[in-house]
């Protein structure tokens, strides 16, 4: 073998190589981040068990470690940015956040400001009262005072039956308003309330509104990082892991389409 030959060898086996490693990082490297290798989420720390804030401004929950497992499944670090909940949406359009890992229910209005990724959980909306009070079904709730948490799809079934919306900051504080005699009602899903009622809260569910398919949102020009994060949460419903962090934080899988069981 020549000395030319030789060298021609090298320099393919270089461009074979580069390629090939080009090739392993392109996913990552596609996708339009916040900040390069990490995946930065918000949530609002507010909506207990899915994300609260703990005394060292951290947040924990279901919806943090749902977040956790994707950016281990992309290769990315995670950074969470705690933001209150009517804002979240619009902090993912513009660019501040990577995605939303915030119980978000898809809905046709969201869907026009961000995409949303497969489901990573399903719930569904209830109405909570305190124990004293005779309003069983939404029907019940004509003209009456009910709070919701700002941004949530709450505020649109409340409108079905009355003008006189409080809207809170979040759902749990909400839920104490009412367990402390503020409102007639409160509309929020019925694990956040549940959890609630565990905690010593003076309230009861009444009448269950429907389900409503949670999802993670991402900007609309950004197709490269909903295909990865549909990959991982494919990959953590079929290895069990969102089950377990499920039954970890709610008792119970809530990650399984109760309309395919």
């Amino acid at each position: 073998m020549n000395y030319l030959t030789k060298i021609t060898l090298v320099l393919v086996l270089m461009l074979s190589l580069a390629a090939c490693g080009s090739n392993e990082a392109s996913s990552t490297n596609e996708m339009n981040l916040v900040d390069e290798g990490k995946f930065t989420y918000a949530s609002s720390g507010e909506f207990k068990p899915f994300s609260v804030t703990n005394e060292d401004g951290k947040m924990t929950g279901f919806d943090i470690e749902v977040a956790e497992a994707i950016a281990k499944e992309m290769g990315l670090d995670p950074v969470q940015k705690k933001f209150k909940f009517g804002g979240i949406v619009e902090g993912v359009k513009s660019g501040r956040f990577d995605a939303a890992v915030a119980s978000h229910t898809i809905t046709e209005e969201r869907l026009l400001a961000v995409n949303f990724s497969i489901p990573y959980y399903y719930s569904g909306p209830q109405i909570f009262v305190r124990p004293d009070s005779s309003i069983k079904t939404l029907a019940d709730l004509e003209g009456k005072e009910i709070a919701v948490s700002k941004g949530s799809t709450y505020e649109k079934t409340a409108k079905e039956v009355t003008d006189n919306i409080i809207l809170l900051d979040s759902d749990v504080t909400a839920l104490e308003a009412l367990s402390k005699g503020k409102h007639d009602a409160v509309i929020t899903d019925f694990i956040t309330g549940k959890e609630a009622i565990g905690a010593g809260m003076e309230i009861v569910g009444r009448e269950l509104l429907g389900r409503s398919d949670q999802a993670i949102a991402v900007a609309k020009d950004n197709e490269e990082i909903l295909e990865e994060i549909n990959k991982a949460l494919e990959k953590l419903h079929k290895n069990g892991t969102l089950t377990k962090i499920s039954k970890k934080y709610i008792g119970e899988d809530i990650t399984v389409d109760p309309e395919q069981e």
